[in-house]
């Protein structure tokens, strides 16, 4: 009698279980990436200090008290609860989505990025009151784009690769 022979070297695990894990790894390297990324610019960096890369990148050393683009910047100072605070309700929410729908790859890409992002700038806004930026694009010195780091490039790119996931979904 001849027995069914399994593939133990499956390239799809057992369960979704093993994926969320994935996930929230990903999660994880984002947020070791973006805060050693950090204390490596705020310990060889005075407060904004240039390096120059290229003629279009500088590194240097700024700070965000505010949102995206120094939105709300220049409030009084609530303005760090409550982006912590949304930091904090976003990453649960992803957590649950990421457990919920471990299998569907781009999409969990999308939000374990944009969670590790969140996170990144939520250990700042905790432990100095503002988020730590250092990667400065610019046109000459005409225009420079407003600064930003790793966690503001994972949750932008998660952003990106979400938008693609729901339009790939919609062709559907």
């Amino acid at each position: 009698m001849a027995t069914k022979k399994t593939n133990t070297f499956s390239s799809k695990p057992k369960s979704s279980g093993g994926l969320f894990g994935i996930w929230l790894g990903l999660s994880v390297i984002v947020i070791l990436l973006d805060q050693i990324s950090k204390i490596t610019i705020e310990r060889s960096f005075q407060f904004a200090e240039l390096y120059p890369v290229t003629s279009f990148f500088n590194l240097t050393l700024a700070y965000n008290k505010g949102a995206a683009f120094s939105f709300l910047a220049t409030e009084g100072g609530w303005q760090r609860y409550m982006f912590t605070a949304i930091g904090v309700v976003a990453s649960l929410v992803i957590t649950y989505l990421l457990k919920k729908h471990a299998a569907q790859k781009l999409f969990c890409w999308a939000l374990a990025l944009i969670m590790g992002g969140a996170i990144g700038n939520v250990i700042d806004r905790v432990m100095y009151g503002h988020v730590i930026d250092f990667l400065d694009f610019h046109y000459k010195d005409i225009y420079h784009f407003a600064a930003f780091n790793l966690a503001d490039s994972a949750i932008c790119l998660g952003a990106a690769l979400f938008i693609l996931d729901e339009l790939r979904r919609v062709k559907k």
